[in-house]
């Protein structure tokens, strides 16, 4: 839902996504319009944590870069006018700031992850994808929960996506993003089936 019309910044996305009466609440900046993101569910944080776990434990093993968690806003297009908060985002280690800052991420994550909720309108994932891979993110994962799938999104050089679809048979790599690293997708979802455990690569 948008909430304002065009020509805002970040700074304008920071004060309001951090004023008392809208705790709670999520928001992002996509070309100066700030947009309200429905809330999430169980599956939807469950999933999403699952994940995350995965991810940020092969990043850790390996000392890859940083994972951030939901909350994390990137600042995508250094002009102030893009900011997306991932559900799960990574920034390799030649990439991250020596300097932590105490605002939005000021770059693209290399991989960014979002799990779609019930709320979610296909508009608005395409948006984020759209927004992600034109400011220079690598790789991109839509988790649909209730689909048991994953797409994944790689730039090409020609300003277009290579896209593939994931179902439980399958499983996902982390490409150049994250080398070595391997996933059965019926691992995401372990209520679904009955598989055990899980496929990373050591």
């Amino acid at each position: 839902m948008v909430i304002s019309a065009k020509g805002h910044t970040e700074k304008d996305l920071w004060e309001i996504s951090h004023h008392p009466d809208n705790e709670g609440k999520r928001f992002v900046l996509i070309e100066g319009v700030i947009v309200e993101m429905s809330p999430t569910g169980w599956k939807h944080g469950k999933v999403t944590m699952e994940l995350g776990r995965l991810i940020a434990n092969y990043v850790v093993e390996h000392q890859l870069g940083e994972v951030t968690a939901a909350e994390t806003g990137f600042s995508l297009s250094g002009d102030g006018l893009n900011v997306l908060a991932p559900d799960i985002g990574f920034i390799a280690k030649a990439r991250v700031p020596d300097d932590l800052p105490k605002g939005y991420v000021p770059l693209s994550p290399d991989f960014a992850v979002e799990v779609v909720s019930p709320g979610n309108s296909a508009g608005e994932i395409r948006m984020k994808i759209e927004t992600y891979l034109r400011f220079g993110t690598k790789l991109v994962w839509i988790v649909y929960p209730e689909k048991t799938r994953v797409d994944v999104y790689r730039p090409t050089t020609d300003k277009a996506a290579i896209v593939e679809f994931v179902d439980l048979s399958g499983s996902l790599d982390g490409g150049e993003i994250l080398p070595g690293f391997m996933l059965a997708v019926k691992d995401i979802f372990p209520a679904s089936t009955s598989a055990k455990g899980n496929s990373i690569a050591k």
